[in-house]
């Protein structure tokens, strides 16, 4: 139930490496003497002692705020392309912030544009050791990437909308990525229209950062008061308009559609939990049907069509369950995160057997904060932990002995790697303090963002696979 962040600051820029043309923007730098690899697990700190991030496991790594620490943001689809692979990137998100006074909190809606970072070849070369010119180009391609990166930062633009009291959670629309949904301190949900700061950042070139300071009077398009406070909100992603808020006396709601820009709030609750509802998130392939996860330490199946109660409810973990992700490309799964730490993968179609768990890791020792499925690979998923861990697993893979073995031959430094570290997990992101969320970007496959304490990181681990479907339209980032 690890959520608030704590006697927040004004974040400050960090100079380091190339600045940025945008408030708070900060590129990541190169370190310049090597560093020995740190293991999760095994190595400890010396009094003294700090870890340096190595870019080179990264195609992009950088790092910006908006002010004030933001608990929660969201990912703005948007008219670029479907699916690019081109950099430079560009990206449009939400963000709520988490003020040291309550009326100095605000909406931040942001556009990030020229996101560096490095190519990757198309096709692997089939045996590097007989193509030493090849091998040679490819060095002076990164040597070029790495040049450039360091002169173009990205550029972050930021409109900012007061926002009654701190910002819980921020959901944008799917269908109307311009109609966003805030969960307040104060106990609101509030309904947004954002489409005339979107698109003035949309028509906008990167010079402009004027009024970035000035937060705007902006009122909501619908609001609605929960006994209490929350922070499990989700739009639908079938049918437009379709929203479900859950809070801390464990009450859900439904949010109807009536038109483009009114809401009918049914004001008897979904009950069922016996604790805080900590997330909400509807079924990809289901309009009627919604999952629900609680501090009591279930997870719940609702249909809205069979009443106020839920369909089926499980025991998911020994803990409060705090966030939940159901799986866009393989809707039978579904994904938590527990406060110890635990992740745990469910199958939906066993749930009738009693022993619905495919999965179950505890590589994590502190509260999962955000857990997310991969919009391009159905085996892949992304959670946070208030350990300053961001973690990428893959279901898929399974561990190769032999493989092992001839890795170790190879590399001259020994690896004393924990026996039971996951074979699933592909990738450990660290470098953030008090990490809260993270989202991968539709759009652009490989690339997560994630906001802690300290700001947001946009990240692209270079160890991730991430093939393009069948009939991928061109790669289009302008």
């Amino acid at each position: 139930m690890v959520r608030s962040i704590k006697n927040p600051k004004k974040a400050k820029r960090k100079n380091k490496g190339s600045k940025s043309g945008g408030e708070g923007s900060t590129s990541s730098s190169v370190p310049e003497v090597p560093a020995k690899v740190w293991q999760p697990g095994v190595d400890k700190l010396e009094e003294g002692e700090e870890l340096q991030c190595d870019v080179s496991a990264y195609d992009s790594l950088h790092a910006f705020n908006i002010g004030w620490p933001c608990l929660s943001f969201d990912v703005v689809r948007d008219t670029l392309g479907l699916v690019r692979t081109e950099f430079p990137h560009t990206m449009y998100c939400v963000a709520g912030t988490q003020a040291e006074k309550a009326a100095w909190n605000y909406i931040g809606i942001f556009k990030v544009s020229n996101i560096s970072g490095k190519r990757r070849a198309l096709v692997p070369k089939a045996d590097a050791d007989t193509d030493m010119e090849s091998e040679n180009s490819d060095s002076d391609e990164d040597d070029d990437d790495e040049e450039e990166a360091k002169s173009k930062a990205p550029v972050l633009q930021l409109r900012k909308v007061a926002h009654e009291g701190g910002v819980n959670r921020i959901r944008a629309m799917t269908q109307n990525p311009h109609i966003c949904a805030s969960w307040g301190d104060t106990g609101h949900v509030q309904v947004w229209d954002f489409s005339s700061h979107l698109n003035a950042l949309a028509e906008s070139e990167n010079d402009v950062n004027r009024g970035a300071s000035t937060v705007s009077n902006h009122a909501p398009l619908a609001k609605f008061t929960h006994k209490d406070e929350g922070y499990a909100i989700d739009w639908n992603p079938l049918v437009p308009g379709r929203l479900v808020s859950g809070d801390c006396k464990n009450f859900i709601h439904l949010w109807e559609p009536s038109s483009d820009s009114t809401w009918n709030i049914d004001s008897k609750p979904f009950v069922g939990h016996t604790a805080s509802v900590e997330d909400l998130q509807w079924s990809p392939t289901e309009p009627f049907v919604f999952a629900s996860c609680s501090v009591d330490k279930t997870i719940a199946i609702w249909d809205t069509r069979l009443g106020k109660s839920p369909a089926t409810s499980i025991k998911a973990h020994n803990a409060d369950v705090n966030v939940i992700s159901w799986n866009r490309l393989a809707s039978c799964m579904l994904a938590s995160g527990s406060d110890d730490g635990a992740i745990s993968i469910f199958d939906l179609r066993l749930l009738k057997e009693g022993d619905s768990v495919v999965a179950h890791f505890e590589y994590h020792k502190h509260p999962i904060t955000s857990i997310e499925w991969s919009p391009h690979e159905a085996s892949t998923l992304a959670a946070c932990s208030a350990d300053n861990q961001l973690t990428v697993w893959d279901l898929s893979l399974e561990r190769d002995e032999e493989e092992e073995a001839e890795f170790k031959a190879k590399i001259k430094e020994q690896v004393n790697a924990p026996s039971d570290l996951p074979p699933q997990l592909l990738f450990v992101h660290q470098g953030q303090k008090d990490l809260k969320e993270l989202h991968w970007h539709n759009q652009i496959p490989g690339m997560i963002v994630s906001t802690a304490a300290d700001g947001f990181n946009i990240l692209m681990p270079s160890n991730i696979e991430t093939p393009l479907p069948e009939n991928a339209p061109p790669a289009n980032d302008a």
